[in-house]
């Protein structure tokens, strides 16, 4: 590890290979805390290159413990977070609308780091078990639409690093790697980054894969579809800037999507929402980003997908997949 971070802190690169090295070095305890802590320090201070995120993103995948869904095509709605905005749980609540639009949805989330409540924190608080056995999760997403994955369950490898993040308290390399690792690898994907540089790499990863997904980067700096401003979208049929005019719906203002400060907050928020009780801005973000899930997975317009959002919600088809998860995991 000493010679690895010479060469980084010099501003070299290192290769695919050796960067899937370290993270395996990692998993297996070879280095100490100050060693890791400083490793993903480095990080925060220069840009990572592809060759490096491939590596890490491999050994991730190399390591986990695989679930197979192959007999739904679902979809992940997953963030990088790290945006620093301290939003809602947009993407979270997107996944359950989006389960509600009859589309198959695997969720991979885990506890906040840089914000003060991810989607396992939200979650959990609202009385959803976390498990890793595959027929429970297969149960989940036949009768509920829905399951989710809580990443620790499925990266015992990176154990070590947990501890650390939640300690230096900031977005590090992990957040990146977040939505690339889900362990049931979904055919469908639909990725929030938090800047453009980031969406480019993940945009040249994934064209070297099977998949069907769109990336996207609010130009406001989010890492979701926040109706501020326009949205960057990469998709591995078009590239192309997204405006709220597109979906009739007028923009917003910052405050009009705020989180809560706490995850009792931040729950409270979500029951509200997915009860018919939001506000309309809070609405019309979650279909933005439900309606481009339901387009990506059914091959349909974004318009159409977020109309299909609208009802899943209204109707509450959103509310059923959640309270049928809750049910399911307990």
């Amino acid at each position: 590890m000493k010679e690895i971070l010479n060469r980084l802190i010099q501003h070299e690169r290192i290769s695919k290979n050796e960067a899937k090295a370290v993270l395996v070095n990692i998993s297996e305890g070879k280095y100490n805390n100050s060693q890791i802590a400083s490793f993903l320090t480095v990080y925060m201070m220069r840009s990572i290159s592809v060759e490096e995120l491939d590596g890490f993103r491999e050994a991730l995948l190399d390591l986990c413990l695989p679930i197979d869904l192959s007999d739904f095509e679902t979809i992940d709605l997953c963030g990088t977070g790290g945006d620093g905005k301290d939003t809602f749980n947009i993407s979270t609540l997107s996944s359950f609308v989006t389960a509600g639009a009859g589309v198959k949805v695997a969720k991979h989330g885990n506890y906040g780091v840089s914000s003060n409540c991810g989607s396992s924190n939200v979650l959990e608080f609202l009385g959803v078990k976390f498990t890793n056995e595959e027929a429970a999760l297969q149960k989940a997403i036949d009768k509920a639409g829905i399951c989710f994955l809580h990443a620790p369950l499925f990266h015992p490898a990176m154990k070590n690093v947990g501890p650390i993040r939640r300690e230096l308290g900031v977005k590090t390399f992990f957040n990146m790697l977040g939505p690339m690792v889900n362990p049931s690898f979904p055919h469908h994907q639909l990725v929030g980054v938090f800047n453009l540089e980031l969406a480019r790499m993940y945009s040249y990863l994934y064209q070297n894969t099977d998949k069907n997904f769109a990336i996207l980067h609010d130009l406001a700096g989010y890492d979701e579809i926040s109706l501020i401003g326009q949205t960057k979208i990469i998709s591995n049929k078009e590239n192309k800037m997204f405006s709220p005019e597109e979906i009739g719906l007028p923009r917003l203002d910052q405050q009009d999507i705020k989180g809560g400060k706490t995850v009792e907050d931040s729950a409270a928020i979500f029951g509200k929402i997915l009860n018919g009780e939001g506000s309309v801005p809070q609405n019309n973000v979650v279909c933005a980003n439900a309606g481009l899930a339901i387009s990506v997975a059914k091959k349909i317009g974004h318009q159409e997908g977020f109309e299909m959002a609208q009802r899943s919600l209204r109707d509450k088809k959103a509310l059923e997949a959640f309270k049928s998860l809750v049910a399911l995991s307990n």
